[in-house]
């Protein structure tokens, strides 16, 4: 079979125009870049229907080193909807340069079920990343020049919290120091590096309704505290008017199309296991408004990404989900029952059986938790034997859940029709969606709420220095947001190499962060990296452009 890039370059894709037109979006709401993307105007909202379409969630079950196509089911998924008569529209997050240089090679979809030009969405795409860290940095460069400058804010030093961002992984700028080489080059202090998509910026942009609301998320930003513990702010060093400035355009969503044509909103991209893990809000409103059907993602296993998606984004943006499809493969269960990746492609039934207590736990959260109903979409591959799909078929009928085969990788929309039939049907089923806990509760219960009824820990242990610094949020008053679980995505628990349905773990909280522009509290948990490393054999090595400009090694 091609290659996802090969697949991608064989495709004739439609003028970007024509893909907003069949939207019914005027031409001037359209700003081109090139042929085939385009940012729309945030005054479209004015001319779009009161009523919304249909909410679907893609997830999945916990990842493993085989991978889980989500994004792949998704776009299958909205293919698949359109082929029976709806109209569908896909809301995703916008692909990182440090997974697509270190481990994924490209985060747009595979085979058939692509979104595209998908080289450029996985490579600088419309610079919205870029103007988060343009962004980000400029504030660090503000709050230091001001430090320079005298410090009118007496700003302690020792406690500036916001740190400088870069999208690639490089774990050399983990803890750095700077400010060297005498007076004249700043104060000398420790200071470090996050992965842009772990910003609060990146939250804040993905979370704001409209300009106003970005500005005054911006100005609230915490981002050192005073040598009385008072906090300081983005607005006290009224930087909220530049950091806009920055970012108008990256607040646009960007418009681009599936390999069927399908129309797709790209649009910001926090990590899910550092961040929110979800597209933009106003992006995904847009596709709402558009579109009979839209289809989302959320980021990593549904104890991650599908929780910030109900707990964070429903709750800030007034959304109520009609559907939740997880994602499984047979080889991601059957690594779950205890296969080695080398031995992954050998049939094994018996191990997709041991495996399959996480996809029902998953299943379950979905259900009850979340009170939301689940379709499971085993994400097909050519080497799976019936016997293996079938293990997962009769479990889900067992539990009164549809196990449903996509085969988007392979066919395209023809193979996402099953599935998109059974997300209509479920969207019609009365439910009673449900957040995981109040925000009125106290920090530490919030916490403990999600570790016991998603994660299905026992315990929550805070280090000393989370404790205080869960005090310091009780006494500023920002305690009653909600919390955002800065966890591994390879785990139940805190603990990576701890698979399948783990029992009677602590989960320990060493720190805890209040985002307040983006409106949560972060809880770093275990040995969570909010700037990843590159591995052993980045993809990057494989990454090659030829001299008539065209991209190979992207996948």
């Amino acid at each position: 079979m091609k290659s996802d890039i090969e697949i991608a370059h064989a495709t004739r894709l439609k003028p970007i125009l024509e893909i907003a037109g069949e939207l019914g979006i005027a031409d001037s709401f359209i700003e081109s870049y090139g042929k085939y993307k385009a940012k729309i105007d945030l005054a479209l909202f004015n001319q779009l229907p009161q009523e919304n379409g249909k909410l679907v969630l893609v997830t999945a079950i916990t990842p493993t080193p085989a991978g889980e196509g989500k994004t792949t089911v998704t776009v299958g998924l909205g293919d698949g909807l359109r082929r029976i008569g709806k109209k569908a529209i896909i809301a995703l997050r916008e692909p990182s340069l440090g997974p697509v240089f270190g481990m994924k090679g490209g985060a747009a979809g595979g085979g058939h079920a692509q979104v595209v030009p998908m080289e450029d969405i996985n490579l600088h795409f419309t610079g919205d990343l870029h103007a988060v860290g343009a962004a980000n940095n400029l504030l660090a460069a503000l709050l230091d020049n001001h430090i320079f400058q005298g410090n009118a804010l007496n700003i302690d030093p020792r406690r500036i919290t916001w740190r400088r961002c870069l999208d690639m992984n490089d774990r050399q700028l983990r803890f750095i120091v700077n400010g060297l080489g005498g007076r004249i080059n700043g104060v000398p202090r420790e200071d470090g590096y996050d992965i842009t998509v772990a910003s609060e910026i990146m939250a804040v942009l993905c979370l704001a309704s409209d300009i106003a609301d970005l500005k005054t998320r911006l100005a609230r930003m915490i981002i050192a505290h005073t040598h009385e513990d008072k906090p300081v702010t983005a607005g006290d060093l009224k930087a909220q008017g530049a950091l806009a400035a920055l970012l108008r355009d990256a607040f646009k969503p960007n418009l681009v199309q599936t390999l069927e044509h399908t129309p797709a909103f790209i649009h910001g991209g926090p990590f899910a296991n550092i961040a929110h893990g979800c597209n933009s809000l106003v992006a995904t409103r847009m596709a709402l408004k558009l579109g009979d059907y839209a289809v989302t993602e959320a980021g990593f296993g549904a104890d991650l990404g599908a929780e910030k998606f109900v707990n964070i984004k429903c709750r800030i943006g007034g959304l109520t989900p009609g559907a939740v499809v997880l994602v499984a493969t047979v080889k991601a269960l059957k690594h779950h029952g205890g296969v080695k990746k080398a031995e992954l492609g050998e049939e094994n039934p018996g191990a997709v059986q041991k495996g399959l207590p996480n996809l029902l736990r998953h299943v379950d959260n979905i259900t009850r938790v979340y009170g939301l109903p689940c379709a499971v979409a085993i994400n097909k591959f050519s080497g799976d034997s019936e016997a293996e799909l079938a293990v997962i078929s009769e479990k889900c009928r067992e539990i009164g859940v549809h196990a449903v085969l996509m085969e988007g990788f392979e066919k395209g929309g023809e193979g996402g029709m099953a599935l998109a039939h059974e997300v209509v049907r479920l969207c019609e089923q009365p439910h009673q969606f449900a957040f995981t806990y109040e925000n009125t509760e106290s920090i530490e219960a919030k916490i403990k709420t999600i570790v016991q009824r998603v994660y299905r820990g026992a315990h929550v242990e805070l280090t000393g220095s989370a404790k205080k610094q869960a005090a310091q949020i009780v006494a500023h008053g920002l305690d009653k947001l909600p919390v955002c679980m800065a966890k591994t995505q390879y785990s139940f628990s805190d603990d990576p190499g701890l698979l399948g349905t783990p029992e009677e773990f602590t989960v320990l909280v060493r720190n805890l962060k209040v985002s307040a522009g983006a409106g949560f509290i972060v809880a770093l948990t275990g040995e969570i990296m909010t700037m990843p490393g590159l591995p052993k054999v980045p993809s990057a090595e494989r990454i090659d452009v030829d001299e008539s400009g065209k991209i190979t090694g992207l996948f």
